[in-house]
């Protein structure tokens, strides 16, 4: 199933396969990211969201297939040069150990360094920029190994951040958060495309995603299934062909958005 037609796109991904080692986990994928947007990726687990980002993100390199950045292959792109366009927040970031964190969130400047370009105003106030976004700038001079997980994770996000990129890729970036730390990610999310930003995240809350989103790409068994707004694309027949879960979908009562209801018990066996 596929929406309007899309947006122009500067990130697209043509015919992938995506693999580890001998396990393939995507097949002849095709996405186009509509510039601007907020795409979310839905799936159950182990369908290949994360997997699709990390090739998005030249984390991955395809066994199949081309990642391409503003018309050119993202492989053929210099470390720095797509570092400067795109930035990524995977699930799992090694982060050395006793660092502060102001000396993390300063190191999303890298890409902008050069032997001729060192530390500069820009710099500084891209840091303080994505310290105050994030609201960890009471956290600057702490270790990150003394914080919680949830403040780990908006450290990592002021990184990203920092790095001033025209795309995000973030990886589930509500995990360990509570559900107030979500919501202020997720209305960064929007104020940053809001601005221009283009950002793709893969999430678990379908509810979040569609309150949130502007596009929805959802995956099932390494493919895409359904692609387009989140009134398109989230019904009640797509949530038990991806999902397997019998619902009822309702317009949230805040945004009009798709809610999804479980059906359980009683209601799903007479539904």
């Amino acid at each position: 199933m596929e929406g309007n037609p899309m947006p122009d796109s500067r990130l697209v991904a043509d015919g992938l396969r995506l693999a580890y080692q001998d396990r393939v986990v995507a097949e002849d994928l095709d996405v186009r990211v509509p510039d601007g947007g907020f795409t979310v990726v839905i799936g159950p687990n182990a369908c290949g969201k994360s997997t699709l980002l990390r090739a998005l993100g030249r984390l991955l390199e395809p066994a199949a297939g081309t990642v391409s950045l503003d018309g050119r292959a993202a492989r053929s792109l210099g470390t720095k040069e797509f570092a400067r366009a795109l930035a990524s927040l995977p699930q799992s970031v090694v982060v050395p150990d006793g660092i502060a964190v102001s000396d993390l969130v300063a190191r999303g400047r890298f890409p902008h360094q050069t032997l001729l370009r060192q530390w500069t105003v820009a710099d500084e106030a891209a840091v303080d920029a994505a310290l105050d976004a994030t609201g960890v700038r009471r956290l600057a001079d702490r270790r990150i190994d003394e914080l919680s997980g949830g403040q780990r994770q908006r450290v990592l996000l002021a990184t990203v951040l920092a790095q001033d990129t025209g795309i995000l890729l973030l990886d589930e970036p509500t995990t360990f958060l509570d559900v107030t730390h979500q919501i202020e990610v997720l209305e960064l999310c929007r104020e940053l495309h809001e601005r221009g930003r283009t950002i793709v995240a893969v999430l678990h809350d379908i509810a979040q995603a569609c309150r949130y989103a502007t596009h929805v790409i959802a995956m099932r068994d390494g493919t895409v299934v359904a692609s387009g707004t989140p009134a398109e694309v989230v019904t009640e027949e797509l949530v038990e062909d991806v999902f397997g879960l019998r619902s009822v979908v309702v317009p949230d009562p805040v945004t009009g958005t798709p809610l999804v209801v479980p059906l359980a018990g009683r209601a799903a066996v007479a539904a």
